[in-house]
């Protein structure tokens, strides 16, 4: 059966056909605690011709009857590429990458601290790109609030909140509030939206900008030759 995949390395949703895909499944059948187990790696290969990158998952989880593949998910990662992030393109400046990549491989082992970095990558960016006077993250926010849309601003609010929870030790330090690895997920997933919104857009814009000139200056080369041969004809 054919599976869909947005693929972590080009970044295009592609569909996965048998032939690009291998799924091992084992049981594990030594008696132990946690009951009928069985794992599954899923090996992928993206369709794309200029792509073609390979990724590698493993599940790790309770079967409710042995052979049996449906139960509870116990463990599941990314192997390939490593920490189940995207791929970020080179123009997207090295210090927000190696934020982006270690806020995704720490997202299970460390939820708060991913959380951190997520909020880190997204500090690093809104300087970067839009070039805000240095300060503390909420004041430099509020210095782009009117040049984003509301239902960014608000998303961007809430890496910061949820961020500021790894960042800083609440005043009471017998208050414990954590960060589960779904939210450490959906913020990572934010950043990446971001730097897809204003990045690779503004790379994208670029590109056709200059396939337009391009166009019009080869249009022009051709022009000016067809009216130099006739002169060249005539002498």
């Amino acid at each position: 059966m054919d599976t869909n995949l947005d693929c972590p390395y080009c970044g295009r949703a592609v569909t996965i056909s048998q032939e690009r895909r291998s799924m091992h499944m084992q049981s594990m059948d030594i008696p132990n605690r946690e009951g009928n187990l069985r794992f599954a790696v899923e090996f992928q290969i993206c369709p794309n011709k200029d792509c073609r990158r390979p990724t590698l998952d493993f599940t790790l989880y309770r079967a409710q009857m042995p052979g049996i593949r449906s139960g509870s998910t116990m463990l599941k990662r990314r192997l390939l590429p490593d920490g189940a992030h995207k791929i970020l393109p080179e123009y997207v400046p090295t210090a927000i990458r190696q934020d982006y990549e270690e806020a995704c491989r720490i997202r299970e082992l460390s939820p708060k601290a991913s959380a951190t970095l997520s909020r880190r990558c997204l500090q690093g960016a809104i300087r970067d790109f839009w070039n805000v006077r240095p300060g503390r993250l909420v004041d430099e926010i509020s210095q782009i609030e009117e040049r984003v849309s509301a239902e960014v601003w608000e998303a961007i609010q809430a890496v910061r909140k949820i961020g500021n929870i790894g960042a800083h030790m609440e005043s009471d330090i017998n208050v414990i509030v954590d960060v589960d690895p779904g939210e450490a997920e959906l913020l990572t997933a934010l950043v990446e939206n971001l730097i897809e919104d204003w990045y690779v857009t503004r790379a994208e814009r670029q590109a056709r900008m200059n396939a337009v000139k391009d166009a019009a200056a080869t249009k022009e080369a051709a022009r000016k030759g067809e009216s130099v041969r006739p002169e060249a004809n005539d002498s």
